[in-house]
């Protein structure tokens, strides 16, 4: 997610581990096209030591309360999964998670008190 709230990518993948974190971060740089100043991310490892090979000057925080708002963010997709049963694969719920993400705001517009 950047500043505003908006998902910038969504990697679905079989592991965790680093090779599975580099590639995440070299398919977000891919197409966003810019260095972020600040990277927050869970406390997974893998995460610190991709962001060390590929992104040394970027600032990465892996606070528990600073990833809460990337969490959030998945709560109506992980509704969504439920109402589906879940998928029948990992490419099924990429194609899925990839078009959900940009058609849901249209539907669920936030509310500005």
């Amino acid at each position: 997610m950047d500043a505003d709230g908006t998902v910038l990518d969504i990697l679905v993948q079989n592991r965790r581990d680093t090779a599975a974190a580099r590639r995440f971060f070299r398919t977000l740089l891919k197409r966003t096209c810019s260095v972020p100043r600040v990277v927050v991310t869970d406390k997974l490892r893998s995460y610190g030591t991709a962001h060390r090979e590929l992104m040394s000057s970027v600032e990465h925080r892996s606070h528990k309360g600073l990833n809460n708002r990337a969490e959030n963010s998945h709560q109506p997709t992980r509704q969504r999964e439920r109402a589906m049963k879940g998928f029948r694969s990992i490419g099924g719920a990429q194609w899925f998670l990839s078009a959900f993400s940009s058609i849901s705001p249209r539907f669920r517009p936030r509310r500005h008190l």
